[in-house]
């Protein structure tokens, strides 16, 4: 999906299915929709979550089941930043 940034709807029902279909797409987090369209995490979040259902409820049930996904995943993911973050900060004092 080709997505500029700032070119994102004001209208509600056309963001939250756009939105939705980013999500669907891509598997994208909450965090990664939000910066590629440039709204915040709570927009993304309101848009998929309470607005796709009655919008657009197919779209809805693909949408929460990536999301779920990915909540279930969280743990891992900043388990493996902060792993990364303390390795890049031992190498630095090596050097």
């Amino acid at each position: 999906m080709n997505v500029n940034r700032g070119k994102l709807s004001s209208n509600v029902e056309d963001r939250s299915v756009l939105l939705g279909q980013y999500i669907s797409d891509t598997h994208a987090t909450v965090r990664g929709a939000a910066k590629k369209f440039g709204v915040s995490k709570s927009t993304v979040h309101k848009d998929v979550a309470e607005r796709l259902k009655y919008i657009n409820p197919q779209l809805y049930r693909e949408v929460k089941s990536i999301l779920e996904i990915n909540k279930a995943q969280r743990h891992i993911r900043g388990g493996m930043a902060t792993k990364l973050k303390y390795k890049k900060a031992e190498e630095n004092e090596e050097v």
